[in-house]
């Protein structure tokens, strides 16, 4: 695979507002958004090659993948091959992982890997997000609770140094300093890297 372009790694603990920050990069700076892999059932609503690329046993392990974690009795990962797409197109990839998924991309691609690690000054107010984007309470608890939400709320020592932390309280201050991160990272013509 030519591996030649940037992968923007948003990362953080429940809550903090991954998904949004992820949105906002590629529609605002038109990167590719990398779907990963699960070996979970869909969850009503979700949509394969969009929310995920639902897998079974034996087609997750035909891919290359570069990371893998597993969660909750499914396996998740992300491909090689969901990288090169956004490259091909001489787009920067935009993808939500957890930390140690983080710290592995940034352990095999270097500094095409660009940790956006998000946090908040309240932890309250990570829950608060959830209930209002729909999660239910039991849902809510358990994940605030679990051992990766506690692991994903402080910046692993591995990435400290090399990601760009951003406390997401108020959007329109997050928005400038994403714009801000990607007009020095990302050249404005040309290829991606």
């Amino acid at each position: 695979m030519r591996k030649n372009g940037y992968v923007f790694i948003v990362c953080g603990a429940a809550g903090t507002g991954k998904t949004t920050v992820a949105t906002y990069l590629q529609k605002h700076h038109h990167m590719h958004r990398v779907v990963t892999h699960t070996t979970r059932q869909p969850r009503p609503g979700e949509r394969d090659g969009v929310d995920y690329y639902f897998e079974n046993q034996q087609s997750m392990g035909r891919l290359h993948l570069l990371e893998q974690v597993t969660y909750d009795g499914a396996q998740y990962g992300s491909s090689y091959e969901g990288l090169a797409e956004g490259w091909r197109r001489g787009q920067a990839d935009v993808i939500v992982l957890d930390t140690a998924g983080a710290a592995t991309y940034r352990q095999q691609l270097g500094r095409q890997a660009v940790i956006v690690f998000l946090t908040v000054s309240h932890l309250a107010t990570l829950a608060r997000r959830m209930t209002q984007r729909g999660d239910r309470q039991a849902a809510i608890l358990l994940r605030l609770h679990s051992k990766e939400n506690h692991r994903d709320l402080m910046l692993p020592p591995k990435l400290v140094g090399s990601a760009h932390v951003i406390v997401n309280d108020q959007w329109p201050a997050t928005k400038r300093q994403l714009d801000q991160l990607v007009e020095q990272i990302v050249p404005k013509s040309g290829p991606v890297c």
